[in-house]
């Protein structure tokens, strides 16, 4: 899907922003799309490199049914190349093994059965890309929908305005990984521009998409107080009602030299997306600092208690706060 055919058996890639131009017998930036004979191919389509039944919060959700479980997929390849990457070892093999594709094979209504028979409520494409195994997650997404299953992309919303409107209709949630709001950051660390996904999260809120955002805060690189003030307006001009989760940095791939973030840094960081006016602003990868609760934006009163990726404690019994009657966002 999403390609045209150029002249001399070349195609042009229409799938995420990269727009790659593929000669005979290579393939894009992902290292997983080939040209073969002037047709554009997937070469992950029912190759699952990695499975596991996901607390939705680990993805990290915590607006959309809080405390189900996701039937979480990946192949192998991503279109971005981030150096901090903790998946690494399966969204870079293509481009760092030998062109090398691997996975066991499940079809998608095999992935909807298996959703199905472990009582997730969604199914989530995550761990690598989702846009670079577009076809696959598409034909699931449909057949899930069809079944009463949600699906969910964690992305980094490196997606064409044309596949983001195709999958619309099946996707029920996504969280994107917005790295910061510096186009040297996204250049350098990443491999891609800032401005695409910026579009992205504009467009599926605007598609009516629950949309959450998640920022990994790597010292030095996005974690000065502009850096945080400038995320937080922009999520708020795009809706004050989107969850911003703030995760801490560990040294990981090509980042081993930069050390962990501070939990004062990330308690910085929310207290400056609170200010701004943002409604749920919650600290990831510290388990036990209080950051991953969910409170009242109107009194202020704890709603929702977390540990890590589990739920302590609940008061919602529906979208109202049981003390002010404010109500709260989300698909809960």
């Amino acid at each position: 899907m999403f390609y045209e055919k150029l002249e001399e058996s070349t195609v042009r890639c229409h799938l995420c922003p990269h727009l790659c131009k593929i000669n005979e017998a290579r393939r894009g930036i992902c290292g997983v799309r080939e040209n073969k004979d002037g047709v554009l191919y997937s070469l992950v389509y029912g190759k699952v490199v990695a499975g596991a039944i996901d607390p939705i919060e680990k993805k990290p959700l915590f607006h959309f049914y809080p405390g189900s479980t996701a039937y979480s997929i990946a192949t192998v390849g991503c279109n971005f190349r981030c150096k901090n990457c903790q998946n690494f070892d399966i969204s870079q093999m293509p481009k760092e093994d030998r062109n090398l594709i691997i996975g066991e094979d499940a079809l998608p209504h095999e992935i909807v059965t298996a959703a199905r028979q472990n009582n997730c409520k969604s199914i989530a494409y995550t761990y690598t890309e989702p846009t670079i195994f577009f076809e696959y997650a598409y034909d699931t997404a449909r057949l899930a929908h069809e079944e009463g299953v949600c699906n969910v992309f964690v992305t980094n919303g490196y997606s064409t305005e044309e596949a983001i409107r195709t999958i619309a209709p099946y996707l029920d949630a996504v969280n994107v990984d917005l790295k910061g709001l510096s186009e040297e950051l996204y250049h350098k660390n990443c491999g891609g521009h800032l401005d695409p996904v910026l579009d992205a999260i504009k467009l599926y809120k605007s598609l009516g998409i629950w949309i959450e955002v998640t920022t990994l805060v790597i010292p030095t690189l996005n974690d000065s107080e502009d850096d945080f003030r400038g995320i937080a307006e922009f999520i708020k001009s795009v809706g004050v009602d989107i969850p911003w989760h703030i995760s801490q940095f560990y040294p990981a791939y090509k980042l081993t030299n930069l050390p962990r973030t501070p939990v004062t840094t990330l308690r910085e960081a929310r207290d400056i997306g609170l200010e701004v006016g943002l409604r749920y602003v919650y600290e990831g990868n510290v388990p036990g600092e209080g950051g991953e609760n969910t409170y009242c934006y109107k009194c202020g009163r704890l709603l929702i208690q977390r540990y890590g990726f589990q739920i302590l404690g609940n008061t919602l019994s529906d979208t109202k706060c049981p003390h002010c009657g404010a109500t709260i966002d989300g698909r809960l």
